[in-house]
């Protein structure tokens, strides 16, 4: 189990973007799960259909990535402090089932498939309620800065 301030250790990200709450389960090289609330004070609903605010979807891919991002971090004992990012190679089969709106609690897999020359494949799912609201294949690249 992770909370927001491990979280925080391993993910480079900060408001407003950090889309990760807390991490539950976690087998290094193999699968994370974690997931986000979704509030109506998010500044995004401001102007993502203000009279019917949908969570988008290319925030569900990222906090799917996120995530993913985790999973890649704790399986090679590295974090953003010690020089290294998890950079999108790729999006596939990216596929949106049920809108995801304030109050839902956006539940996050991702199972690492592979990795080949610091290039990750992932599989991820994202769900609402035991109901998928999401999945995609994710690339992601291991980059030094």
């Amino acid at each position: 189990m992770m909370d927001v301030t491990e979280i925080r250790e391993y993910l480079p990200h900060r408001y407003p973007f950090l889309l990760v709450d807390r991490v539950v389960e976690l087998e290094e090289g193999k699968f994370i799960k974690g997931y986000k609330n979704i509030s109506i004070n998010e500044e995004l609903f401001n102007g993502h259909f203000p009279q019917m605010p949908i969570f988008p979807g290319v925030m569900i891919v990222e906090a799917l990535a996120q995530v993913s991002g985790i999973l890649g971090f704790k399986t090679f004992g590295k974090k953003p402090e010690d020089g290294y990012l998890y950079l999108f190679g790729g999006v596939d089969k990216a596929r949106f089932k049920r809108q995801v709106v304030p109050g839902d609690r956006l539940d996050l897999m991702s199972e690492a498939v592979s990795v080949r020359r610091n290039i990750w494949k992932f599989s991820c799912k994202a769900s609402v309620d035991g109901e998928l609201a999401a999945s995609a294949d994710l690339l992601c690249a291991v980059k030094q800065v």
